[in-house]
């Protein structure tokens, strides 16, 4: 598979007051927003970064969107959903990481 083929992507928590869950696509960032994007991302804690594939993007979007609704409407204390549990619902949309 092509480099070009796969976007990266993350689900993260905020490191801010908030606390809040988001996701970010690297390789779909503007130019002007890449430094402060990729900067609340490296603040903040992974709960979940891989690969998808770009024919399956959008599928991949609104999981992810799905994904990221239900860990913010946790309780604060509550554990985020486990690695493997995120990795299945986005099983057929993952593609592997370059060189693999």
């Amino acid at each position: 598979m092509a480099v070009d083929d796969r976007t990266m992507f993350e689900i993260y928590r905020e490191s801010d007051y908030n606390r809040s869950y988001r996701s970010i696509f690297y390789t779909e960032l503007d130019e002007h927003e890449r430094e402060r994007e990729i900067a609340k991302a490296a603040n903040g804690d992974t709960i979940f970064s891989g690969y998808v594939h770009d024919a399956h993007k959008d599928a991949a979007r609104e999981r992810i969107a799905a994904i990221v609704d239900e860990l913010n409407a946790l309780d604060e204390d509550e554990p985020p959903l486990p690695v493997a549990e995120i990795e299945r619902r986005l099983g057929d949309v993952l593609a592997p990481a370059p060189g693999i």
